[in-house]
């Protein structure tokens, strides 16, 4: 299925959006990339949903035509931090290989830059087996800033990651996707 980029769209988590997040958040090959663990149920979804997706500061729905395909999630630093924030996102494996989480990212960042001033480095940390989402950091212009070795465990495994930043003071660093 051919994606038109324009529909889609970034938007806050609603309650009804449990039966589509259960289609990518219940998927081992979504999740083997995510800190948190595959959900098992339609209960344990909607709580995640109602406590932590909707409260959140800066959690979004990735959407087609209102369809939630997938998160992207800004985690904001604090005190003398606050001039960083951390990106993760994911997407439903019927999706992968469109550019939609170029796109979704490339939104987030867009909005962002607006919604914290404060903030002037984004940063995400990427599995150095995860070459989609390497890809995905470049594209948008995030530059891979380093190895780091053994730096955290992840599905039970101690992992190396790629650190990638990209600041957003300056706007041009924002690739054409």
């Amino acid at each position: 299925m051919e994606i038109d980029s324009s529909t889609i769209i970034l938007r806050p988590f609603k309650l009804s959006d449990v039966d589509n997040f259960m289609i990518w958040a219940s998927d081992d090959q979504v999740m083997r990339s995510v800190r948190w663990n595959t959900f098992t149920s339609k209960e344990e979804a909607l709580t995640y949903i109602k406590d932590v997706c909707i409260p959140h500061p800066w959690c979004r729905s990735i959407c087609i035509l209102d369809r939630s395909i997938g998160i992207v999630l800004i985690y904001l630093g604090s005190g003398d931090d606050r001039c960083r924030a951390d990106i993760g996102y994911a997407v439903a494996v019927e999706f992968w290989g469109q550019g939609i989480a170029t796109k979704a990212v490339k939104i987030a960042l867009s909005e962002v830059s607006k919604d914290f001033p404060e903030v002037v480095r984004l940063q995400a940390y990427v599995d150095v087996e995860n070459k989609a989402s390497q890809r995905v950091l470049e594209k948008v212009g995030f530059l891979q800033e380093g190895l780091l070795r053994k730096y955290s465990y992840l599905k039970g495994q101690i992992k190396d990651l790629y650190i990638y930043s990209f600041l957003l003071t300056d706007s041009s660093n924002i690739q054409e996707c």
